[in-house]
């Protein structure tokens, strides 16, 4: 059976729309969609999962409604629904460790509104096993220009972050795998930087150097991308090196419709954390942004 994906809701507008993006995504995959709501205050943590007559009606109403929508838009989908008992993101993480993908908003009720991304959001993506999808939610004018504007681009472009010097197999197999999905192309970003020694003293390197430079570079993004695109002829790529690895896959996210970034799996000295670049596309992509951790 195909593993579920996995939509944390907990009533905002945010979980919302995470919930549809990951039912469309379900439907993609030929898979069930599971929501998910935690809610810490029923019971000590022991219990894994309580049973419904048992949930206050708070969060019984929560999950039933959110499923109730899901089920008016998507009549054929497969909608399973559970409470967890536990902080949203021990909760989260631990069931999701079952799913093929984990689908959370940019915010939840918590915290504040002017914040792109939430505490849930960034906690899960550095701490999941298994890909996490964030979604942002589009319900302002100028989120809503911006859809409109690159709506049909999106529906046809997976970027991906790819460091040509260090590919990471489990990212770009996602990406590509997403690609198939939805019959789009792949966009390979490699942003790389020119070296330090052409800072020091405000010395300008010249243009030739700096063009040989990127000749390399794209070489590299060549090799970096070749194991996929021969597993998946059908898939357009496009191979696009810009300078700045978090700017560049910013940029490149207004015309997507999914990004993806990578994530080491390994727990360093304060706990799991982000790299940088997956901090920044995060924060800043007008795109959902995949989360894929890697060894």
């Amino acid at each position: 059976m195909t593993p579920p994906v996995l939509a944390g809701v907990d009533g905002s507008p945010g979980s919302t729309a995470a919930a549809h993006w990951a039912a469309e995504e379900a439907l993609r995959r030929g898979a069930p969609l599971r929501l998910v709501h935690a809610w810490p205050w029923l019971t000590d943590g022991r219990d894994a999962l309580a049973e419904p007559d048992h949930l206050p009606a708070a969060a019984q109403r929560t999950i039933d409604d959110a499923a109730a929508g899901i089920r008016r838009a998507h009549p054929g989908l497969d909608v399973q629904t559970d409470v967890v008992l536990d902080a949203p993101v021990d909760g989260l993480v631990a069931v999701a460790a079952d799913a093929g993908l984990l689908v959370l908003g940019s915010r939840g009720l918590g915290g504040f509104t002017g914040l792109l991304l939430g505490s849930v959001g960034m906690a899960a993506a550095a701490r999941s096993t298994v890909p996490v999808v964030v979604v942002r939610e589009q319900g302002d004018a100028a989120a809503a220009e911006v859809a409109e504007a690159t709506a049909a681009t999106a529906a046809t472009e997976v970027v991906v972050g790819v460091d040509a010097h260090a590919p990471v197999e489990d990212v770009l197999a996602f990406a590509f795998e997403e690609a198939v999905l939805r019959g789009a192309r792949v966009r390979a970003v490699h942003g790389w930087d020119l070296p330090p020694v052409f800072g020091y003293a405000g010395w300008v390197p010249p243009e030739t150097e700096v063009t040989q430079l990127e000749a390399l570079e794209r070489k590299m993004l060549a090799l970096a991308v070749a194991g996929q695109r021969e597993r998946h002829p059908e898939v357009d790529v496009v191979e696009d090196v810009r300078l700045g690895a978090a700017r560049a896959l910013v940029e490149a996210s207004a015309g997507a419709a999914l990004v993806v970034v990578g994530r080491h799996g390994r727990t360093v000295e304060f706990g799991p954390r982000l790299g940088r670049v997956a901090h920044a596309v995060l924060h800043h992509a007008q795109a959902p942004v995949a989360v894929v951790p890697h060894a």
